[in-house]
């Protein structure tokens, strides 16, 4: 299978939700990031996503490495995803949708028993979220 290498972030806030993302045309809710620009780092990549989708303005010092996780790809059938995840702390109030989203949501276990979720969320970055209300 093909590779799609990405930066996510894993974002709770202080009630312990976690922010996902949809984009324009898709179904699937996923962490907030994106595909790497020629000459961009895992963590420089993150920082502009989060700047184009969300306006929010973050440092590399802001940003807590996760890992490298794979799973399949939630919109590009055939291909598996390897993305590079962090964490951030943000105030939830400066968060808009822009670029090519089309909704966020900030979400709870319950949440994501019934929201379509990206294989990468559900596999791996929502259990870094809530070790506890994993099973």
């Amino acid at each position: 299978m093909p590779d799609i290498h990405v930066s996510a972030a894993v974002i709770v806030d202080d009630q312990g939700r976690v922010l996902v993302v949809r984009k324009h045309g898709t179904t699937r809710f996923m962490q907030p990031g994106g595909k790497p620009e020629p000459g961009e780092s895992a963590a420089q990549t993150l920082i502009r996503e989060l700047r184009e989708e969300l306006g929010v303005a973050l440092r590399e010092s802001d940003l807590r490495p996760l890992g490298r996780f794979v799973s399949a790809a939630a919109n590009e059938p055939g291909h598996r995803v390897v993305a590079d995840a962090f964490t951030a702390a943000i105030d939830p109030a400066g968060v808009r949708v822009q670029a090519e989203l089309a909704e966020l949501r900030w979400i709870t276990p319950e949440d994501a028993e019934t929201l379509p979720l990206a294989p990468l969320s559900v596999e791996h970055l929502l259990p870094l979220a809530w070790p506890a209300a994993t099973r």
